[in-house]
């Protein structure tokens, strides 16, 4: 079974370029990223890529879940998986910009599930998930905003 969990599209007012250098500096996520709090890659292909991330009960503390980058092209994709990390589930994660104009772009983000075990995370991941995905993409929107104010 297949599962698809998608964040809402936010519109920026800034180049497609510029959103792409604020998605991948990854020193400064605690400043604004409400849902992947620590990023540690390379961004080399089939490199790990290190996601902290709060818990998912809501409780004190992090996980970090190891994924593995597969795509990157600037400025427009970033695509990592879990590989095989967890047996009989793969979850792939797609970071799109998509250009609107010089001036303009896109955000959304999504993750497909797949694999014995991917209903079974669905159902018990995709609020979470959800709710983390479309708090990025917002957060993502008003990072750029305040640093295209400075």
């Amino acid at each position: 079974m297949t599962h698809l969990i998608e964040s809402v599209v936010v519109e920026i007012d800034a180049p497609a370029s510029f959103v792409w250098e604020v998605l991948l500096d990854y020193p400064n996520y605690p400043q604004w990223n409400p849902y992947t709090l620590a990023v540690a890659t390379t961004l080399e292909i089939d490199s790990p890529i290190d996601l902290t991330l709060p818990r998912p009960d809501g409780g004190e503390g992090t996980f970090v879940s190891r994924e593995y980058i597969r795509e990157v092209e600037p400025p427009r994709l970033l695509r990592y998986d879990t590989g095989d990390t967890f047996p009989g589930l793969l979850g792939t994660r797609d970071q799109l910009i998509t250009p609107l104009g010089p001036q303009r772009c896109s955000y959304r983000t999504f993750e497909t599930f797949t694999g014995k075990y991917a209903d079974a995370v669905f159902e018990a991941q995709r609020t979470y998930v959800q709710n983390g995905f479309d708090s990025v993409a917002h957060a993502l929107r008003d990072r750029v905003v305040s640093l295209l104010r400075v």
